[in-house]
């Protein structure tokens, strides 16, 4: 009886705050941003941030279509400005009302939706041990051997999938089909995401694979190795810019605005070059390590503007498929 009364007295204690951002399973790894911005932020919110990963960027806005209002995410942080005019259509996010001018990436995008937090071109990283004489141009890449293998993203599910598509079709235009065709016989496998394609080169399995510009910087860091490096393409790279943004059903919006305040600052960008192995979109007060000075840096690149991408990615997927099924 007195432990009764004892509970009837007894406040309820509320419960705590939660944010549910969704991401891609990269982010979220052990070796990845998550969990240290995941312990910074929580320190200032007040709340439990939960991550939920997906295999990759494009992934995101597939789950969020099939989810609809019933989604249970209040941030999704992992599209790219190719897929933001896409994404807005949904009617699924809200503007953040936040000030950005802290944000400065290359081409100055700014949007009153969708926030960047990284960016990096796309290369074609290559293992030296494997390969002595890598692609100097994607035209190198497109017809080179076809005995030196490269694995590659599906532009259905990944965005440096999308990204090399997209590459592809601003270098070689209407001639993109005929491209990927002879490409093909290049290309080992075809992942749904990132951390499957790099895995598959990192074991052994091919000797290049798409990713960054920023890639090596990771071995450099992390192994204290030069083995791994991007292929300088002469017509250019293709830029990813990566970006977050608030659903108009959070559950919370303001701890959702709070989450995106937050990415604007070192608490979070400083995690970005030396965990997410991208450029950071703001501020950070952290020094990069010299690694960083050793990167590739192209004198030009690529950015299709997302409505173009909206209004082509369909028919430019439709196209892809054809020709690496020939």
């Amino acid at each position: 009886m007195a432990a009764l009364l004892a509970s009837i007295a007894t406040p309820a204690v509320s419960a705590e705050k939660t944010l549910t951002v969704y991401t891609y399973e990269s982010f979220i790894a052990e070796w990845g941003p998550g969990p240290k911005i995941e312990t910074a932020f929580e320190a200032e919110c007040d709340c439990d941030l939960k991550w939920v990963g997906v295999a990759d960027g494009v992934a995101l806005l597939n789950r969020l279509k099939l989810e609809g209002n019933r989604s249970e995410a209040g941030i999704v942080l992992g599209l790219d400005t190719n897929l933001v005019t896409e994404a807005k259509d949904t009617g699924l996010f809200e503007a953040h009302g936040i000030n950005t001018d802290a944000i400065s990436v290359p081409g100055g995008f700014a949007d009153d939706v969708f926030i960047p937090y990284d960016y990096s071109p796309f290369a074609v990283i290559y293992d030296t041990e494997a390969i002595s004489n890598p692609p100097t141009s994607l035209k190198d890449l497109v017809e080179g051997d076809p005995r030196q293998k490269i694995v590659i993203q599906d532009p259905r599910t990944s965005t440096p999938g999308l990204g090399l598509l997209l590459w592809v079709k601003s270098v070689y235009g209407d001639d993109a089909a005929q491209a990927w065709q002879t490409l093909s016989k290049r290309v080992l496998t075809v992942t749904p995401g990132w951390s499957e394609a790099y895995g598959l080169f990192t074991s052994g399995e091919a000797p290049m694979v798409l990713s960054y510009t920023t890639s090596p910087a990771y071995h450099m860091v992390a192994e204290e190795t030069d083995r791994y490096q991007a292929a300088e393409f002469s017509e250019g790279h293709y830029l990813q810019i990566e970006v977050a943004g608030m659903l108009a059903n959070a559950p919370d919006k303001n701890l959702a605005r709070q989450f995106l305040e937050f990415m604007i600052t070192p608490g979070f960008q400083n995690e970005i070059p030396t965990h997410n192995w991208m450029m950071p979109a703001a501020p950070v007060t952290m020094e990069l390590p010299e690694a960083f000075s050793k990167l590739v840096s192209p004198k030009k690149t690529f950015l299709y503007s997302p409505d173009e991408v909206a209004e082509n990615r369909s028919a430019w997927i439709e196209e892809w498929l054809g020709a690496m099924s020939r």
